[in-house]
């Protein structure tokens, strides 16, 4: 199936100060994340934001934040994104069904968002390298649960380059030198 770019949001799910320094890999889920979402503003594609219980676990990581400072935010207390009502009244009015999700945990929060999205008719889309855990068994584990749930599992690269189709524009040419 292919994924088209109007038909397409994303979600950056709970990136978030206090959990950070924790997550195994957390530089390079910084860095590839940065990536995904500068990619996919070149290619004008909406991005909502959450963060879980921010008076436990602070706000967007600074320089996450920064890139998405102007997106809606949701905060939610849930583990699922689904179950905060203004983020799915967001999602739904936006009339996209390709959600794709970066963030974290894997295994908790990335997994039951997925799975209810997938389950509400939407297409689920993980970016593998803009997701983790704070351990690398667990992310495995939730990778391996979404796999069975059919869920799609990508990388930005990938999904960059798929949801802008043809070399040659602006948007290709931004992202050609993001991923370099």
């Amino acid at each position: 199936m292919r994924l088209l770019k109007e038909n397409t949001i994303a979600v950056v799910v709970d990136i978030q100060e206090r959990l950070f320094p924790h997550i195994d890999g957390h530089e390079q889920l910084e860095a590839n994340t940065k990536i995904l979402i500068q990619g996919l503003k070149a290619l004008n594609i909406p991005v909502l934001v959450t963060e879980q219980y921010k008076k436990g676990l602070g706000e967007t990581v600074a320089g996450i934040k920064e890139l998405v400072q102007n997106e809606p935010h949701f905060e939610k207390m849930a583990f699922s994104c689904c179950d905060e009502p203004t983020f799915m009244e967001a999602l739904e009015t936006s009339t996209k069904r390709t959600v794709i999700l970066a963030g974290m945990e894997a295994h908790i929060c990335m997994l039951q968002t997925a799975i209810d999205l997938k389950e509400r008719g939407f297409t689920p889309v993980i970016v593998e390298d803009c997701v983790s855990s704070r351990t690398p068994d667990n992310k495995r584990i939730g990778i391996e649960r979404l796999k069975k749930e059919g869920v799609i599992i990508t990388s930005y690269e990938s999904i960059l380059f798929e949801l802008c189709r043809v070399a040659g524009s602006d948007a290709f040419k931004t992202i050609s030198k993001l991923v370099k």
